[in-house]
């Protein structure tokens, strides 16, 4: 069946358009309604091939073009399943889009709940585990590191963001979607980890940390980072089984959280094969 708008529309003031500013703009009504806000055609293109719901569709044919126009249309013509699809005026679009040079499409998705219960993980996995991470860019550019390496799951223990924030979506390129990541307790995380046999490296600056590239990465790996303000809580360093460094050659003592991770997850991969 066409897949086509279903109408169009013109006032900030439609109920709508209300509810996405709400949307974009408060975590709790994010969480209240389980809803969350993908702007982009590739963004919402990972999404849907994670199998992630799709509530809504908004799109501003002036910004979007016909060759956006049609990218929507291929991915829902002759589902079953399809979303709504509103038309946006271009004055209307750019009140609610939250990105500049927008690509004119907009969508409401049902946001994903997963739990280190539905974790399904292979029998040598590769984890970044973040502690306390409250940016959503540093959380995004993770999740694009952890997709490129690959690493099979991020678990965010204590999250101080919204997992599912449209900052963290943009910054990570729609990753949220492709990559596994679980928001938990830390104490949940690393009770976790030991009950599944896999060994927890700790990046901290202590005395008896050694260079991660002493480190053998091949067995079942976790490697976990703290803030790039206060690093890791001494209970969650306490129940790591190693420290490890990235050794600094200049007169800092330490990485972006994010270019930490890349760096530990790539010399895991290489490691592996």
């Amino acid at each position: 069946m066409p897949f086509v708008p279903a109408d169009r529309l013109s006032s900030p003031q439609n109920p709508r358009i209300k509810q996405l500013l709400k949307l974009q703009q408060k975590s709790a009504e994010r969480r209240a309604l389980g809803l969350t806000l993908v702007e982009g055609l590739r963004e919402l293109t990972i999404a849907v091939e994670a199998g992630v719901p799709v509530a809504t569709i908004y799109s501003c044919p002036e910004l979007a073009g016909e060759t956006g126009i049609a990218g929507l249309q291929s991915l829902f013509s002759g589902k079953i399943d399809a979303p709504e699809w509103f038309e946006v005026t271009r004055p209307v679009f750019e009140k609610v889009a939250y990105r500049e040079g927008s690509d004119g499409l907009l969508a409401v998705l049902k946001t994903p709940t997963r739990t280190l219960a539905d974790l399904r993980l292979p029998a040598n996995p590769l984890l970044l585990v973040l502690e306390a991470v409250e940016k959503p860019g540093n959380l995004g550019a993770i999740l694009r590191t952890a997709d490129a390496a690959p690493v099979d799951a991020v678990l965010i223990g204590d999250a101080r963001t919204d997992l599912y924030n449209p900052n963290t979506i943009r910054s990570s390129i729609g990753c949220v979607f492709s990559v596994p990541v679980i928001a938990a307790p830390m104490a949940e995380i690393t009770a976790f980890l030991r009950a599944k046999g896999i060994r927890s490296y700790a990046a901290a600056l202590t005395p008896t940390a050694h260079s991660y590239l002493d480190c053998d990465f091949r067995p079942p790996t976790a490697l976990v980072l703290g803030t790039e303000a206060d690093g890791l809580t001494p209970a969650a360093l306490a129940a790591c089984d190693d420290t490890i460094i990235i050794p600094m050659m200049g007169r800092i003592d330490s990485l972006n959280v994010s270019v930490a991770g890349a760096v530990l997850a790539f010399e895991a991969v290489r490691q592996r094969g």
